[in-house]
């Protein structure tokens, strides 16, 4: 045999003892004992456990989606394959028992298998805005198990793959649930307060300030910087606390994320405290933070008409609930076949000039109130005052809207950046002295 084929064969057998040896010591020291069933099988159990060992269960708060939602509050006390759960998904945060199951696939899973509170989040047929419509709260009733952490369990969703985590709940946990939905209203803001809202971040040099427009249904703000020229903005979703509320995200203050809210009951405001003088607030303000140059051109302009219209606006967050109170008030009134049809307000009409016209349903006649209408550069608004009535006598069901409208202090108009239903512009006509803002369509 030639010597350079004798090299070759005691290299290729060096190499076969190396790889064999590699091979024992990697079954002697791989982490990853048994096949894979046999770990799969064991992480099941090691979940099961998990689950059980809280004497008092586990909480998660649950954003489905920070983008468009906010969080849910849920409660959970696992005990062989069944469960009892709690949530502040609504008024109703009693315990309810159900069954779960940790089932097997590519990595091991929470199943809640019968129906409970968890549920409601991924009825499709149950959605908070219209862009959900068929979508739901976006939740999950999966979560597939990705381990411990500071005694917390670790657990992402199957569809969207967003994390959860579960941690050890206390006993004022479950009492909680029923003191937190307190707090909606807060958030919502007080019909005693003003309409307006903003919040204000403190870097601990420098006082910045962003609109709030905070969606009830959705438990979710938008928020705008003010400042001209900035495209910063801190939409968050929201969920509620006995004292306050968690956002997130978390609201980025320099280098600092603030996610804890408390509510200031003497004024209203939500506050967070950070370090060295960084703080953010949620608070009221008197008026708009930017005021609009909207009402130009809409006094001695074309003819313009704005119509509040009662089948398709009723719904809308931006009427405020002064408003909905007041055309409730009305509606009681009328004949229960008669319903307000449309508040328009018209300018420059070549006919009536500008008034305001009341129509309905059922076969009740529209009634008009003539106005003078005025702008005021100074403060941003529209005045308007009485001119007369289509009929001799001015009636006294819409006396209470009809003083609104007609505040003396005037109307902010306000184009704005959605639409509902229509591609119409949506204005607002919002009350400089008082919590009355009427939406309306650009017709």
């Amino acid at each position: 045999m030639k010597i350079k084929q004798i090299i070759n064969y005691l290299l290729v057998a060096l190499l076969a003892i190396q790889l064999v040896s590699c091979d024992n010591k990697e079954a002697i020291d791989s982490p990853f004992s048994g096949t894979p069933t046999e770990r799969l099988n064991a992480k099941e159990k090691e979940l099961n456990d998990l689950l059980m060992s809280s004497e008092l269960g586990w909480k998660a708060v649950y954003f489905t989606d920070n983008t468009q939602l906010g969080g849910f509050t849920h409660l959970f006390k696992f005990k062989d394959g069944k469960v009892d759960m709690a949530s502040d998904f609504n008024n109703d945060t009693s315990i309810q028992s159900s069954e779960y199951d940790i089932i097997l696939g590519s990595t091991v899973s929470l199943v809640f298998t019968t129906k409970n509170r968890i549920h409601l989040l991924s009825d499709s047929n149950s959605f908070p805005i219209a862009s959900l419509q068929g979508k739901g709260y976006l939740g999950d009733f999966q979560f597939l198990y990705y381990g411990q952490e500071n005694g917390e369990i670790i657990f992402r969703t199957s569809r969207s793959f967003q994390e959860v985590r579960f941690v050890k709940a206390k006993a004022t946990d479950w009492t909680d649930l029923a003191q937190s939905r307190l707090m909606v209203p807060n958030v919502a803001g007080a019909t005693t307060r003003p309409l307006f809202r903003l919040l204000e971040i403190n870097d601990g040099t420098k006082v910045s300030q962003f609109d709030f427009n905070f969606t009830s249904a959705s438990r979710f703000a938008t928020s705008n910087s003010i400042e001209t020229g900035s495209s910063v903005t801190n939409n968050i979703g929201i969920a509620y606390t006995p004292t306050g509320i968690i956002v997130s995200p978390a609201v980025k203050v320099g280098s600092q994320s603030l996610s804890a809210f408390t509510y200031d009951a003497a004024t209203g405001n939500f506050n967070a405290t950070g370090t060295a003088g960084v703080s953010a607030s949620i608070k009221y303000s008197t008026k708009p933070l930017v005021l609009t140059d909207d009402f130009k051109g809409v006094v001695n302009g074309p003819r313009l008409t704005y119509a509040y219209i009662n089948g398709d606006l009723k719904g809308a967050q931006t009427n405020s609930l002064l408003f909905n109170n007041l055309v409730a008030a009305a509606k009681a009134t009328l004949l229960p076949t008669q319903d307000f049809n449309r508040i328009s307000l018209i300018f420059n009409d070549p006919v009536n000039g500008t008034f305001i016209q009341y129509s309905f349903t059922g076969g009740k006649g529209a009634i008009n109130h003539y106005l003078i209408a005025k702008e005021d550069p100074v403060n941003k608004t529209i005045k308007l005052t009485d001119d007369g009535w289509s009929m001799a006598t001015p009636p006294a069901f819409l006396a209470d809207i009809d003083k609104q409208i007609l505040d003396p202090a005037g109307l902010y108009l306000k184009k704005e950046k959605f639409t509902i239903r229509y591609s119409n512009t949506i204005y607002t006509f919002t009350s400089a002295s008082s919590n009355f803002r009427m939406t309306t369509y650009a017709l």
